[in-house]
């Protein structure tokens, strides 16, 4: 027995969740590396707690801005190149509708029908919503469903702040000796979470993904802290 699922998105609305869902990932993950390369760094130099707290706040302000910007930046140019297609789309099926019904007919052809029920489809599908039918066929888009910048740039703020408060807690939280190393652990364990929760949304492998993501966390905070520490002992800072 065949049964509606009611609950099901259909596809209604996916393209903005999946945006909003990459721009939160990739902004946590770039929170948790950078502000806790910078902290470690600092911290290898020195165990002033104001010295770390003033370069975690100004990581974390930063970021958050930067991350949002080139997000916005990034999908709004997406959105108006979307916008430019629907356009041009829009004005083929005025200027040339025997062309373009002729179009669409070959490309349901080349789909797999014959050519009398592509034909059938593509008049059909015409008569109901030729530019829905277009956009599609030819270029995958969904006018009703179109990215957006605004929620693209929120999300990758929040999470990059999200992302970023671990570090900085883990780091000025606990004895100046146990400092650094509990904030390895920290980030690594974020970083494999945060890498297993992207597979699971692109439909990869989420071992894969966090073991890229653990082993290059872990070669950033090293190289810092290093660098931190030699710049420390030099008396450069």
């Amino acid at each position: 027995m065949s049964q509606t699922h009611t609950d099901e998105p259909h596809g209604t609305g996916l393209g903005q969740r999946l945006n909003w869902l990459r721009a939160g990932v990739l902004g946590a993950n770039d929170g948790i590396v950078s502000v806790a390369s910078l902290v470690v760094g600092v911290a290898g130099a020195t165990t002033d707690n104001a010295a770390l707290l003033i370069a975690g706040l100004a990581g974390l302000i930063g970021g958050a801005i930067s991350m949002a910007l080139g997000e916005y930046v990034s999908v709004s140019s997406q959105r108006d190149s979307e916008h430019a297609l629907i356009a041009k789309e829009r004005e083929e099926l005025r200027t040339m509708p025997e062309q373009e019904l002729a179009e669409l007919t070959e490309l349901y052809r080349q789909r797999g029908l014959s050519e009398q029920t592509a034909h059938q489809v593509a008049v059909e599908l015409t008569a109901h919503d030729a530019l829905a039918a277009h956009l599609e066929v030819e270029l995958g888009i969904d006018q009703d469903d179109l990215v957006n910048p605004w929620h693209a740039a929120l999300s990758s703020a929040i999470a990059f702040t999200a992302g970023a408060i671990l570090p900085l807690l883990a780091i000025l939280l606990p004895p100046p000796a146990w400092r650094v190393p509990v904030t390895f652990a920290a980030v690594l364990v974020a970083l494999a979470a945060t890498g297993a929760l992207a597979a699971r949304i692109g439909g990869s492998s989420p071992v894969r993904s966090s073991i890229r993501l653990v082993i290059g966390g872990a070669l950033a905070l090293a190289a810092t802290w290093l660098i931190g520490t030699l710049l420390g002992t030099t008396g450069v800072v």
